[in-house]
């Protein structure tokens, strides 16, 4: 196990660097260095560095450490390895309540006050826990989440609230839309070291309990009635946690737009290199998920230069024919 976290440790650096050194404007890696240690600093490489790449790379390795430990915990949770916070509409619901945060203040908005970007995570928990009670009420089905109707549920669900957002989003002044439509295509282009101060207490609360919760998680993956024999409450359990995950979907959300499909690959990948023990797959799941988001983001901006693509539309690339793969390998073990 050191070996894989090892491995995965170090091309999350790997693309780090890259990405510090990589972009509109190249930085040559000592002068890399004696900014970093601020040795004959230069003004110019001190803004490139500390205002505008650092922030970038810290917030797209928290969202993707956040989203790939939540999607694990949710595809426990619903025992479906087809369930992801994007597919099943947290995501969407977080993300429609955040537009709504942002249409309220109506170009009041300043992305340098940490008061106005700590209420983005408390809306996006409302608008994410709102997502999560229809899943339950339309998904659960005689004691239990029905596996069969969840995506069914989901894609209903982030359909819906991807609607609402669009609706909300027109209603915006021209710098208001334009910030919401990077929250709606999952960008980590508008990353500042406030919008990671809003977030950081959210991912520091709830991302340890989730792993100190790995022993329950790895039991209510049992059948309900070996549960019970116990004395575990499965349904208590599945609520709690659901609640840790809505929260760290939330504060991911609120700093980055939707993400898709993070959550989806990185706990499949995770749990073929590390096994079932989700005390070894929900860590390795967080470092997938921070290397996949760092490197779309890193492609996104490299890739098309000039312009630049949002991560969260370098991820849906790969991330739909992943997830039609898994649907059709899930329909042919049915059968």
């Amino acid at each position: 196990m050191a070996m894989i976290y090892s491995v995965f440790i170090a091309l999350i650096l790997l693309v780090c660097y890259f990405s510090i050194t990589m972009g509109v404007f190249s930085v040559h890696p000592l002068d890399l260095l004696s900014t970093l240690f601020q040795i004959n600093p230069n003004e110019q490489n001190s803004i490139l560095l500390f205002e505008l790449r650092l922030p970038r790379i810290v917030t797209a390795g928290l969202v993707g450490l956040g989203l790939g430990i939540a999607g694990a915990v949710i595809q426990a949770i619903t025992r479906n390895g087809l369930a992801d916070p994007g597919i099943l509409g947290i995501n969407a619901g977080a993300g429609a309540a955040i537009v709504g945060y942002l249409l309220m203040f109506k170009g009041q908005m300043d992305s340098q006050s940490l008061l106005s970007a700590m209420g983005m995570p408390f809306f996006g928990l409302i608008g994410g826990l709102l997502a999560a009670i229809f899943i339950m009420m339309f998904a659960w089905h005689g004691g239990g989440f029905d596996s069969g109707r969840i995506i069914l549920v989901g894609i209903a669900i982030n359909s819906g609230f991807s609607a609402i957002s669009l609706y909300l989003s027109l209603k915006m002044n021209p710098n208001d839309f334009e910030m919401a439509m990077l929250w709606r295509n999952g960008s980590i282009s508008a990353a500042n070291w406030t919008y990671i101060q809003a977030a950081l207490p959210w991912l520091l609360l709830f991302i340890p309990f989730l792993i100190a919760k790995s022993h329950v998680l790895d039991t209510i993956r049992f059948d309900e009635d070996i549960v019970k024999s116990l004395g575990i409450s499965s349904n208590l359990e599945k609520l709690v946690l659901l609640c840790a995950c809505v929260g760290i979907i939330s504060a991911c959300v609120s700093i980055s737009g939707s993400m898709g499909f993070v959550g989806l690959i990185a706990p499949h990948i995770s749990r073929r290199l590390a096994g079932v023990l989700h005390r070894y797959s929900l860590p390795l799941s967080g470092l997938i998920g921070m290397f996949l988001v760092l490197l779309a983001d890193l492609a996104g901006k490299l890739l098309f230069q000039p312009t630049e693509v949002p991560a969260g539309i370098i991820l849906a690339i790969f991330g739909v024919p992943y997830f039609l793969y898994l649907l059709f390998k899930q329909k042919k073990a049915v059968h």
